[in-house]
């Protein structure tokens, strides 16, 4: 009776473990997907001239970054 229980919690578990590694993959798959886009606009834009970059944010960025 113990084994079998055991045996039940375990398989549950795994599966459950297994669904959320799968959905997991899903998610990654579909943020890299749209960061390439992202990443494909903005070779665009720059490539056209139109990219404008805020001089005073990346100063800050720079400037606390080496702090």
């Amino acid at each position: 009776m113990i084994s079998q229980t055991n045996s039940s919690a375990i398989r549950t578990a795994y599966s459950s473990k297994t669904n959320e590694t799968q959905e997991q993959k899903k998610t990654a798959t579909n943020s890299s997907q749209t960061e390439t886009s992202k990443v494909d606009e903005l070779k665009e834009s720059i490539g056209s001239g139109e990219y404008k970059v805020d001089i005073d944010a990346l100063s800050q960025k720079m400037a606390d970054s080496l702090l």
